[in-house]
């Protein structure tokens, strides 16, 4: 086939009568003044023929998310679209904090002025009741506690989805969409809780056991109850791992819960410990930034207590009250942080998985062309 944008080069004496063929033979001859540049020769691509990245429309490049890419998206999420990510997070953080203090404060100071006023005889069963009644108070804000990590984590799975193709969902939005799923999450996180209260009552049952044969056997069962404890460990984080794509299942695809669970044993075979690597690393970084910006508030506090009131005549008890106040709001933001950020890298991890097993990419891209030749488009993350 004739290149049809080469012509051969003109001699002295007008056209020659063959001419070599392109990218053979001398260059071509000298270029008429008046004439336009030549075009290059040997079938050399011309300056616009280079590779270009995928399209990125928002939150992160539409193929096989890098390592770095995952570890800063879930930090960027909050910084693109703060008010359904981070006041989603400070919303359930706040109402957890403070609905548990508000419970729990005024039994504690109500406890501690009936054991002052009660009789040697009575401490016993006051502190009993107490116990018990402290048990079923705790119950209503890890009630509440579930329920608000299982809308995050679908609130996150909304917003990273939403980002990924350009757009930002609205804090309306994302609580809608998250509460037509919210049964199967709490479930999933109703699970979670639940294998979580199994392993510490078997570890437990252990070191009593071995205590009610014989007392001087609690070391032994202490002992035993570590080295379960530990292997139990390898197994929850093994089994974490394999499951912890079930939200973004069970909202994207509006799977349920065991299809949800099933589904992201498949996407994660192969990929462990990538999937591992990244959720425990983000882990350690928003748990050990929580712990800088936190503690020293409350260090700051001891020591301004001891220098306002150093006889101990009660004078810093407000310092120390600031300061617990101060450290609740710190602990209250930075939680919020960090349990966004947690959500939001499974939500990435669930992208990742689906476009290099599945060419999610390509169907992504696909509906941002669509998109903007406003043409109308399905749901590309729908099972």
């Amino acid at each position: 086939m004739t290149d049809q944008t080469w012509h051969p080069p003109t001699g002295p004496g007008g056209p020659s009568g063959t001419g070599a063929p392109a990218g053979y033979g001398p260059g071509p001859g000298p270029q008429d003044p008046g004439a336009g540049p030549q075009a290059p020769s040997g079938g050399q691509p011309g300056p616009d023929a280079g590779w270009t990245p995928p399209p990125r429309p928002g939150l992160v490049p539409l193929r096989p998310l890098g390592f770095a890419t995952l570890l800063g998206a879930p930090f960027q999420t909050i910084r693109r679209n703060p008010g359904p990510t981070f006041g989603s997070g400070l919303l359930v953080q706040a109402v957890v904090s403070l609905g548990s203090a508000a419970l729990l404060l005024p039994f504690m100071f109500g406890l501690v002025d009936r054991l002052e006023r009660a009789s040697a005889g009575d401490v016993d069963a006051i502190a009993s009741g107490a116990v018990a009644g402290l048990l079923l108070l705790m119950l209503v804000p890890l009630a509440v506690s579930v329920v608000g990590s299982a809308f995050l984590q679908g609130i996150m799975v909304v917003d990273v989805a939403t980002g990924a193709l350009g757009g930002k969902a609205g804090f309306a939005t994302v609580w809608r969409r998250t509460a037509r799923r919210i049964w199967p999450l709490i479930g999933w996180v109703l699970l979670l809780a639940a294998a979580a209260t199994v392993v510490v009552v078997l570890l437990v049952g252990i070191v009593l056991g071995f205590a009610l044969i014989e007392p001087v056997l609690v070391f032994a069962g202490v002992a035993v109850a570590v080295l379960v404890g530990l292997g139990a460990a390898v197994v929850a984080a093994w089994l974490y791992t394999k499951l912890s794509l079930t939200p973004s299942a069970i909202v994207l695809e509006g799977r349920g819960l065991g299809s949800a669970m099933a589904r992201s044993w498949r996407l994660t075979d192969g990929h462990f410990w990538r999937v591992f690597g990244v959720e425990v690393l983000v882990a350690v970084i928003v748990n050990v930034a929580a712990q800088v910006i936190v503690q020293p508030v409350s260090f700051v506090g001891g020591i301004a207590s001891v220098l306002v009131d150093p006889t101990g005549t009660g004078a810093g008890v407000w310092v120390i009250v600031v300061t617990y106040v101060v450290a609740i709001g710190l602990s209250i933001v930075v939680g919020a942080v960090a349990a966004v950020a947690q959500s939001a890298v499974v939500a990435l991890l669930y992208l990742d998985l689906r476009m290099r097993r599945e060419g999610l990419d390509l169907e992504l891209q696909r509906v941002v062309e669509l998109r903007q030749a406003g043409q109308p488009v399905d749901d590309p993350f729908a099972a």
